[in-house]
């Protein structure tokens, strides 16, 4: 896998937004899919979002849909999370995968530090 650098977490507040970035210091990262995993406390780690090599495939879970969007610059080795309308069940540590296979996380093997989203009620 490569590796990446998620960064763009914080404290936010029910309903607002932070966008969250994946970035890799490789030139072949443009070749990969890219995704998004979140694991709250307690909880599994679950998938979030995709995207596709182009940039104009994605998809997402049921429950991010509408809500946040996943976008990349290939140029900067760059993927983008967008979240908003932000609910406290959007509480966790979010997580980057390069390059993305599966929406299963024990598909994986490494993970980097991920970024703290934390939302308050």
């Amino acid at each position: 896998q490569v590796q990446v650098v998620e960064s763009g977490g914080g404290l936010v507040q029910a309903g607002g937004s932070l966008r969250l970035t994946c970035a890799a210091s490789e030139r072949t990262f443009r070749f990969y899919a890219v995704g998004w995993f979140r694991q709250a406390p307690g909880k599994e780690r679950e998938f979030v979002a995709a995207v596709f090599q182009n940039g104009a495939t994605t998809y997402y879970s049921d429950s991010v849909k509408g809500r946040f969007t996943i976008s990349r610059d290939n140029a900067k080795n760059t993927v983008y999370l967008q979240t908003n309308s932000l609910k406290s069940d959007d509480t966790a540590v979010y997580y980057c995968v390069v390059p993305f296979r599966t929406n299963r996380a024990s598909d994986y093997d490494y993970w980097g530090q991920g970024t703290q989203v934390t939302v308050s009620s």
